[in-house]
């Protein structure tokens, strides 16, 4: 079982917009924290024509309801027209509103209301370590966090479902894309990326389109919470440093999928991706939480030497390494780091189980740093 931390309920003051992938719990949290408040379901076909039809319905529903009421609309970029209508019952009424959704793609699309800068934009990511009892490494590695896909011994048949899902619902239904299959292909060849630099020009040359065909594809994966960027440190004091971008799915368990990675060994390489996935995948979440306004970057020099998370302007350095005993060779990055930014906390995130500091590296084993990220011992 699962308890959510995201404090929904302390963030929300007027009104806010509660993003996330499809399948992180949004749904549910909000059923769970605000039972008995007023709720419309977007997902629901036969309210969502009404509305489409009729948007001051809402209007008309609830022009009895008192200053302060909340009210809660889910999937909100089915029917973005709702917005102005939202907008004038927090203006005229001083109606609350929770406005949830999968995709800011429609909003931004359709030039909707974002209601004046008067709601606050939220994002649920996929289940973390302090919110799963009896954390299970392996399997969230192999699984990854979506609640639907942890819980499960084996999470094949739904990541399958959830592709389709997508495929159907956000790009052919949406027509977001002429050729649905390359779409499709794409994503594949996007996952081999995954925790990698981007290159345009050959994931293009994979997928058997443009260069700009794939731009606007990745466009789409941002704009409906599939995936993200990590910029590139910037700051060159001696080597000279890579600036592409790299690019991660949102949840590691839709990356092993589409590359066809279904049973993880410890040991190999392919483990020690997903493995260096699903700790950054805990940071970027710990960071959204908590609204921490530093950046998070990578460094990667044309000599190949390279720290997977750097927080902040070389405040603290962490290399994710799967490996159960730690090797000179695993500390060449943050050494090089630490050379042109002496004054960088350094961490190295393994298997290995016994956490210490040696030298001026700190080695930290995964589930302490867990536990650390989430009490604040390590931003």
């Amino acid at each position: 079982m699962y308890k959510r931390i995201f404090d929904v309920e302390s963030k929300l003051d007027e009104a806010m917009f509660l993003f996330g992938a499809r399948q992180t719990g949004k749904s549910t949290l909000l059923k769970e924290r605000f039972k008995g408040k007023i709720y419309y379901d977007l997902l629901d076909p036969e309210l969502r024509k009404f509305f489409k039809r009729n948007p001051n319905a809402l209007k008309e529903a609830l022009s009895d309801k008192p200053a302060g009421t909340l009210v809660i609309i889910d999937e909100i970029q089915k029917v973005p027209e709702l917005l102005d209508i939202v907008h004038s019952l927090m203006v005229d009424k001083g109606l609350w509103f929770i406005l949830s959704g999968s995709s800011a793609r429609k909003l931004k699309k359709s030039g909707a209301n974002t209601l004046g800068g008067r709601a606050i934009p939220e994002t649920l990511y996929p289940l973390v370590w302090p919110e799963v009892t009896d954390f299970q490494l392996d399997r969230a590695v192999q699984n990854g966090m979506i609640p639907r896909h942890y819980m499960v011994p084996d999470a094949t048949k739904r990541l399958k479902g959830y592709v389709e899902v997508y495929l159907n619902e956000e790009i052919r239904e949406e027509g977001e894309v002429r050729e649905l299959d390359a779409f499709e292909r794409f994503m594949e060849v996007a996952a081999i990326s995954d925790g990698e630099m981007l290159n345009y020009t050959n994931i293009a040359s994979d997928c058997g389109v443009s260069a700009k065909t794939v731009q606007s594809y990745f466009q789409i994966l941002y704009d409906t919470l599939l995936g993200y960027e990590i910029p590139a440190f910037r700051k060159e004091v001696k080597r000279k440093i890579v600036q592409a971008p790299r690019f991660y799915y949102f949840d590691v368990g839709l990356a092993n999928y589409l590359m066809g990675h279904h049973s993880l060994k410890r040991g190999t390489d392919d483990y020690g991706h997903a493995f260096e996935h699903l700790v950054m995948q805990e940071i970027i979440a710990y960071k959204g939480y908590n609204d921490i306004k530093e950046t998070l970057s990578y460094w990667r020099t044309y000599d190949k030497k390279e720290v997977d998370a750097i927080i902040g302007d070389a405040r603290v350095a962490i290399e994710i390494k799967s490996a159960e005993e730690v090797k000179a060779r695993h500390k060449k990055g943050l050494k090089a780091f630490h050379e042109e930014h002496p004054d960088c906390r350094l961490i190295l995130v393994s298997l290995e189980p016994l956490t210490r500091k040696v030298d001026d590296i700190e080695l930290i084993y995964v589930l302490d740093f867990f536990r650390m990220l989430w009490n604040g011992e390590i931003f």
